[in-house]
């Protein structure tokens, strides 16, 4: 099975974090936290930093660690490592996202989550709830 190593950043402002939806492919309209694939010799910090200033036009300050995720999809092995962070220049521009929206931690299961960033909560809620 292919296998497929991402990072991803769970924006936090107050007590609501940021997600945005997916546009395309077999998981459209899903919600997750923005981020993405891991480059050849690139360290996840430098890889998260990189995706979110590609994808939302945004400078962050990652935080903390908040756990490594290691999921089945039906095609590939996910492995994703996700960090709290925070907004430090920028304004959390959507250039890839179908969508986003800041929600509360009591908000989580009114969206339609992918199953790694689902797996996250009870961690984040250790964080920021």
């Amino acid at each position: 099975m292919k296998k497929i190593e991402v990072v991803a950043a769970v924006i936090c402002s107050g007590d609501k974090i940021f997600v945005t939806q997916r546009g395309y492919g077999e998981f459209k309209d899903w919600w997750e936290f923005p981020g993405g694939k891991i480059e050849v010799g690139e360290s996840t910090l430098d890889a998260l930093h990189r995706e979110i200033l590609e994808e939302l036009n945004t400078k962050i300050k990652i935080r903390d660690f908040i756990q490594t995720v290691e999921i089945d999809y039906p095609n590939f092995h996910l492995i994703m490592h996700c960090y709290l962070c925070e907004v430090t220049k920028g304004n959390l521009t959507l250039l890839e996202h179908e969508a986003a929206r800041w929600i509360s931690l009591s908000e989580w299961n009114t969206i339609q989550w992918l199953p790694a960033d689902d797996a996250i909560y009870e961690r984040v809620k250790e964080l920021i709830g």
